[in-house]
């Protein structure tokens, strides 16, 4: 089906922070598999756990124990602070899980239509209620009548959260992003979450976060809601949980590690053991190596590189970022710079219109993060330049 407009090349094999493609012609990854590839391309050790479970065990099914999904569960669940998890097949599906677990605290506290609070600018997914939650009209039009239940207010306004809560008493719950990632990399201010946690705490609310961009270290954090210290009730991840291999996970603790009983929710293929191998394995050598340290490290050597190099070019709106999760917003609409990263040899990506998006591998170096920075530069001042 037609679905995707993808760019006219295709690639054979990767290396570390390098792809080559079917003409043998190379390029630097500045979006990862958009934040999933977080050990780069061909890791040795993704290789070796992947290749080791295929000719051991790929599936049994949940109705079994799983010890490797046992595992994993306790790995992340120590990572993160949390108590439990649903291990599932993407990053939409964590969020499901979310919603789904938030509907039903509600009920189990007699709120007959429970309410969940979510944000202009988000982006939760593709499936009915995921993107229902989202605040993109792009990607509801057509599917409507969308789900019911959210409610939508300003990303970064607390006041806003305060005022739907005073209006209606069957919201259970906050479901927010700690950066926005389709939404254009925002980073919320300083005491965003921590007053999103008080209000929970104050009305007893969940506070759910969607980590699925920035967790697994992005953000120079092991999840970015670490860098106010705040404990989410239900965080959701995907993407660099796998390094490709597809795998989401809905965590929870407290009161909403108890709300799921048997039966409550499923799925066929999720926690296999081939995945929980796979994501042991990324969870293994990012604790080893340390890389939440080293995306704070490389991010802000990028950062500011950029900002050196771009902050005063006319029609560059603003440079931000936080670990490897970096934005140079322009103040026109600049798709076109998909193919030209490509002729630059470079893969970045374009969001909100205006907005490129860099996601890194995190075993970006310091030599390849100053050539990314010195590609960018040449590439958007000559776009800028153009009438």
């Amino acid at each position: 089906m037609p679905l995707f407009s993808g760019l006219p090349v295709a690639f054979t094999h990767g290396q570390g922070v390098w792809l080559w493609d079917t003409k043998g012609n190379k390029y630097l990854d500045a979006l990862a598999g958009i934040a999933v590839c977080g050990l780069g391309h061909a890791h040795p050790a993704v290789t070796a756990a992947l290749c080791d479970q295929a000719g051991k065990l790929l599936h049994t099914s949940n109705w079994y124990e799983i010890p490797l999904q046992e595992q994993l569960a306790e790995r992340l669940c120590r990572l993160a602070g949390m108590e439990n998890v649903f291990f599932c097949n993407s990053g939409a599906e964590a969020n499901e899980a979310a919603i789904k677990l938030a509907r039903l605290h509600g009920h189990q506290r007699d709120i007959l239509t429970p309410g969940i609070i979510v944000t202009e600018g988000s982006f939760h997914g593709r499936t009915l209620a995921t993107l229902s939650a989202s605040g993109s009209r792009k990607i509801q039009s057509g599917f409507e009548p969308l789900v019911q239940g959210f409610y939508r207010v300003p990303y970064n306004d607390l006041s806003a959260v305060q005022q739907i809560g005073e209006r209606n008493k069957n919201i259970v719950a906050v479901l927010v992003e700690p950066i926005t990632g389709e939404g254009g990399v925002f980073i919320p201010d300083e005491g965003y979450l921590k007053g999103l946690r008080k209000i929970c705490d104050e009305r007893g609310w969940l506070l759910m976060l969607d980590e699925i961009q920035t967790g697994m270290c992005r953000t120079g954090k092991w999840f970015a809601c670490q860098h106010e210290g705040v404990a989410p009730d239900v965080m959701t991840l995907a993407k660099g949980l796998g390094n490709g291999v597809p795998i989401g996970a809905c965590l929870a603790r407290g009161k909403a590690a108890k709300v799921f009983k048997p039966g409550s929710h499923g799925s066929t293929f999720s926690g296999n053991p081939l995945v929980c191998r796979v994501a042991l394995a990324v969870i293994e050598e990012l604790e080893k190596k340390k890389f939440a340290d080293r995306a704070a490290k490389v991010g802000k050597r990028l950062l500011d590189k950029l900002k050196e190099k771009l902050n005063k070019t006319p029609g560059v709106k603003e440079i931000r970022g936080r670990g490897l999760m970096l934005a140079i917003e322009l103040e026109r609409p600049c798709k076109e710079l998909l193919q030209r990263g490509l002729e630059s040899g470079i893969l970045i990506n374009v969001t909100a219109d205006n907005v490129i998006r860099l996601l890194p591998p995190l075993i970006l170096t310091d030599t390849e993060a100053d050539l990314l920075a010195d590609i960018l530069e040449k590439m958007v001042r000559g776009f800028l330049n153009e009438k």
